[in-house]
């Protein structure tokens, strides 16, 4: 294409979110005409932010998306270094586990914080305009229409070249493609709920050491403390909703964090603890999968519209990063090309959003809730290591043995029965070999992915 054509090209984001607005920079970067369709009153101004506001683990993914449109310095600098984890014990003991070398951090951010920035850094390009308060009614993309209803209450029939989904989990553009032929879909909702509190500064300082992500594992429960700029941090607590509904009272919860996060109760405090935890219920949690992430060269899906993840891995955010400045790559690739570029996106990246959703949820059951006993895991790792290295060599083995038996086959009239369909053997080996559970494999991995 050239530079005119580019210059023609209008393309319409829907979600003013964290992945909408760096999708429309880099997409204004190619000179495109983008509009972002935002439901929400500009955050910036209103007077409440609703939403999510769980803060966030910026990782290597996000940060070169960040980097690709000169932002990744100014992110960064609002954040704060996490070189390790801080398991609190039900005793009180605190053990550090750090995520790799001294080198290699993971960066709390705020995501309110974020999603202004990326705002200010989208409409300082002329070519972009954002549509608050405009929530989208239908999407067209065969006919590049989409339909939007503004302040004014009158719905507009927009026309467009590229309608881009960045419209979250319940994504309304998602909700269109499915009635498209063969696009697959699927969604679980865990039957945990989070809940959002506050641990506040004190003297002038934070509460506990700052460069670490706090975490208190309590066989079903588990809470989470991430560290703020203005030395607070923000307290996750992840609980089965069937508990949740149990606490009625302000004497139940103390009663309850008194029972299973004992030296968290002063660092809130029992006023403000009593107080927070009736101010907003328990939210639920969805796992989405969706197949092809595109609709010929009209429409894509990114983010958690695409793959939303529950967030027991920390990449949600890094993983719908990460969509962007692969989709970004694949244009250069193709020249600006749409009819190329969104098909093998959908190719490329469906693998690995999809393995880093079986990824959080595996460790959201494997390791995030459970009891295993740590010497325990140990000793299943190591089995599970040695069923591993005998798989490679059986299957190293059957491969030969098939090889002999097809050239056996192909050179005589009655190769040897007992050689026949050797491959049958997988399914036998699949489902007589018990693989354990994997609690430190699963450690292993999240270490390696948080950090990237």
């Amino acid at each position: 294409m050239d530079s005119s054509d580019i210059q023609r090209k209008k393309v319409a984001v829907i979600g003013g979110g964290l992945v909408g607005t760096l999708n429309a920079c880099f997409l204004a970067k190619r000179n495109f005409q983008v509009d972002v369709y935002e439901a929400r009153e500009d955050i910036r101004v209103a007077k409440s932010a609703r939403g999510r506001s769980i803060n966030l683990a910026l990782s290597y993914r996000g940060r070169q998306a960040l980097k690709a449109i000169d932002l990744e310095d100014q992110i960064v600098s609002q954040g704060i270094p996490m070189r390790a984890r801080m398991i609190h014990s039900l005793s009180g003991k605190k053990t550090a586990i750090p995520y790799g070398t001294k080198s290699q951090y993971i960066l709390s951010i705020s995501r309110e914080n974020l999603n202004k920035d990326l705002l200010n850094a989208v409409e300082k390009y002329p070519n972009v305009k954002m549509h608050f308060g405009h929530r989208l009614l239908k999407c067209s993309p065969e006919e590049g229409v989409i339909t939007v209803l503004g302040s004014d209450k009158v719905p507009k029939d927009v026309t467009c070249d590229l309608i881009v989904g960045c419209d979250g989990a319940y994504s309304t553009v998602r909700s269109h493609l499915m009635k498209k032929p063969r696009f697959d879909y699927s969604q679980q909702y865990i039957p945990h709920g989070y809940m959002e509190l506050t641990i506040p500064p004190k003297n002038g300082g934070y509460a506990m050491e700052p460069n670490y992500l706090h975490i208190w594992p309590r066989n079903t429960f588990m809470m989470i403390a991430l560290p703020n700029m203005n030395k607070s941090f923000t307290c996750t607590l992840f609980m089965p909703f069937e508990e949740f509904e149990k606490l009625l009272t302000s004497r139940d919860v103390l009663d309850f964090f008194h029972k299973y996060f004992p030296d968290s109760v002063p660092l809130i405090g029992e006023q403000a603890l009593a107080q927070d935890f009736f101010l907003l219920p328990a939210q639920a949690m969805i796992s989405v999968k969706c197949s092809s992430f595109h609709y010929k060269s009209h429409c894509v899906l990114m983010g958690d519209a695409a793959h939303a993840i529950v967030p027991f891995f920390g990449q949600g955010m890094n993983a719908g990063f990460e969509d962007c400045l692969v989709f970004d790559e694949l244009m250069d690739k193709f020249h600006n090309d749409l009819s190329m570029c969104l098909p093998e996106f959908s190719r490329f990246r469906i693998p690995d959003d999809h393995a880093i959703s079986d990824l959080s949820m595996y460790n959201y059951i494997e390791v995030t809730f459970s009891r295993i006993r740590y010497h325990e895991a140990v000793l299943r790792w190591h089995r599970q290591r040695k069923v591993i290295n005998k798989g490679v060599f059986f299957f190293g083995t059957l491969i030969a043995m098939s090889s002999a038996y097809l050239l056996i086959r192909s050179t005589s009239p009655r190769p040897l029965d007992y050689l026949r369909r050797p491959w049958d053997w997988v399914t036998n080996f699949h489902n007589t070999i018990c693989f354990p559970a994997n609690s430190m494999e699963s450690l292993e991995i999240f270490n390696v992915i948080s950090r990237r």
